[in-house]
């Protein structure tokens, strides 16, 4: 391995630290913003500035838009808002760290899903890891009044989130990754945007700074940047390392939450928390045989394919 190989593999690693840093905060900020704008038309600017940001990145991408992108990328777009909105009103009701640790299920259902839907060979450490993390969901979410309102939305997010993995895993290869990005971040735009009218008020623009913030900071630094910096780190490292650092998006969330005073963290939420990130180590860690063609390797939603 040469120093230069070496120098890219170390600014790779940080630069993905950045992206699940970015992923941690944007928890953090959406709490209270999305206290005080509804929650489709939070996500709908969002994500028209993201869309309008990587376009503007590379303008040439509106050509390698073909009809089978736009078809891929619809399908896809469409299972990944509802992973986006189920996993925000779940933050309305929970906290950010519950939030981050949940949301990081989708590591051990995507496998699951790639078994159920396309009979994909399940693995040992896959069964391990799903046994974990039911232990951790469990210690985290059951009290003596059930799993919470929250915590259900955010499972239902993170299932739709592995399902869009699984989909991409299926019909991504052969597609330009950063034009299937653009279309699929586009209808999360469309999809949060026809929501703003659905309750007959129309579109609520952010109503003040601190809202502004965490749009732009969500829009910016966590939809687009993060992928351009995911995607870059992939051509340079791994997928599996790739996967495992990306877990560290669960830490930071819950960390930040906790240092900006949001929440107090609870014993048993720090336990059933570590178990819930063994277990996306477990699912994510890579073994000494080779992938089988077509198996999916679950990294972050958005950016996990090449």
């Amino acid at each position: 391995m040469t120093r230069s190989t070496v120098g890219d593999n170390r600014l790779a690693i940080l630069a993905l630290f950045a992206v699940t840093a970015a992923w941690g905060a944007s928890f953090v900020l959406m709490k209270p913003a999305i206290e005080r704008q509804p929650i489709p038309d939070f996500l709908a600017t969002r994500f028209v500035i993201a869309a309008i940001i990587l376009i503007l990145v590379r303008p040439s991408v509106l050509a390698n838009i073909t009809p089978r992108v736009w078809w891929t990328g619809s399908v896809a777009g469409i299972v990944l808002s509802v992973g986006y909105v189920a996993q925000t009103i779940g933050l309305h009701f929970a906290t950010a760290a519950i939030t981050g640790f949940l949301t990081g299920l989708y590591v051990v259902g995507t496998p699951l899903l790639a078994w159920l839907l396309f009979r994909q060979r399940l693995n040992r450490k896959v069964i391990v890891a799903a046994s974990l993390g039911l232990v951790g969901l469990g210690i985290i979410s059951l009290n003596s009044f059930g799993v919470g309102v929250g915590d259900l939305w955010i499972i239902v997010g993170a299932l739709f989130f592995a399902l869009h993995i699984v989909v991409l895993g299926r019909w991504a290869p052969g597609h330009d990754s950063y034009a299937l990005t653009v279309v699929q971040i586009v209808v999360v735009a469309i999809f949060t945007a026809v929501m703003t009218f659905a309750d007959g008020d129309g579109y609520v623009a952010p109503p003040d700074n601190d809202v502004w913030i965490a749009v732009l900071v969500t829009a910016v630094f966590a939809t687009a940047l993060a992928f351009l910096l995911q995607t870059w780190a992939q051509s340079k490292m791994d997928s599996s390392r790739v996967a495992i650092i990306l877990t560290a998006e669960v830490p930071w969330a819950a960390g930040l939450s906790v240092a900006v005073g949001q929440e107090t963290l609870a014993v048993r939420t720090i336990i059933g928390g570590c178990i819930m990130i063994a277990a996306m180590l477990i699912a994510e860690w890579p073994t000494r045989r080779k992938p089988a063609q077509g198996e999916i390797i679950p990294v972050h939603p958005l950016g996990h394919f090449e």
